[in-house]
């Protein structure tokens, strides 16, 4: 899934507040993951909107890259909060079989999938409390703050079964992993205010998805951006799909 996803239709968030895409870098030997877009413009929101929208990049698997994109987004924020932070990095390795599969390649799948969001959050934790504490809202939301790890159906472990045609081990293991992250950090950041959820976005036609997949770019976006506003505290720490419909661990 890459960045374009989030700029399309992003104007449609029903709170508008700001919205943070995160990337991987790109990686060969067979893997695929989402492209690295360097210097991001500001994108407008609708005439009348006081908020401000924008995206900021890092490479996930670099722990000082991570830390700069905190302090360039900190910057922009002028001392206002962080309401959404959407981890969207992701690594996808096809040929990755039981037979074929070596420790470098997990451990670089496992960096950009598990590791990566983990640190994004850790590094925009100060400003996500920050909006949860000057928010009005009861509850928790993604306009109260928020952190949405982008995972996949195929971390799911009862689910395995039904897809294993495509066995791709390290992308399973470390969005299994992922998704062991979003219940940790619900339970953690919860009390802060801060809505942890897992979203998948089906299998999308991009570069990652390939021309193969069930759904458009567009329709994804859409769905994903229909799920968002409705979020609360009872799907804080579940695996939902691009309707919002949950998905067992």
């Amino acid at each position: 899934m890459s960045w374009g996803l989030w700029v399309l239709g992003c104007s449609e968030l029903v709170a508008q507040h700001h919205l943070v895409p995160t990337e991987g870098s790109p990686h060969s030997s067979g893997g695929r993951a989402v492209p690295q877009h360097l210097n991001p413009p500001l994108l407008p929101l609708p005439s009348g909107s006081s908020q401000t929208l924008f995206s900021s990049t890092a490479d996930v698997a670099n722990p000082s890259a991570i830390t700069d994109a905190a302090k360039i987004v900190e910057g922009k924020l002028n001392g206002m909060g962080l309401n959404l932070l959407i981890n969207n990095a992701g690594i996808y390795t096809p040929a990755a079989s039981l037979q074929t599969v070596d420790a470098e390649e997990m451990i670089r799948t496992y960096k950009t999938n598990a590791v990566g969001p983990m640190l994004m959050a850790q590094a925009f934790l100060p400003l996500l409390k920050k909006a949860a504490r000057e928010s009005t809202e009861k509850g928790l939301s993604c306009s109260k703050a928020a952190i949405i790890n982008i995972s996949t159906i195929m971390g799911s472990i009862e689910k395995t079964s039904e897809s294993f045609y495509k066995p791709v081990i390290s992308y399973r293991c470390s969005k299994a992993a992922l998704n062991m992250l979003t219940k940790c950090q619900a339970l953690t950041y919860g009390e802060a205010g801060i809505l942890c959820v897992a979203l998948h976005p089906g299998w999308v036609k991009t570069d990652m998805g390939s021309q193969e997949a069930d759904l458009t770019v567009d329709t994804s976006v859409r769905g994903l951006l229909s799920v968002l506003p409705i979020l609360s505290e009872k799907h804080s720490g579940t695996l939902l799909n691009w309707e919002g419909k949950a998905i067992p661990w």
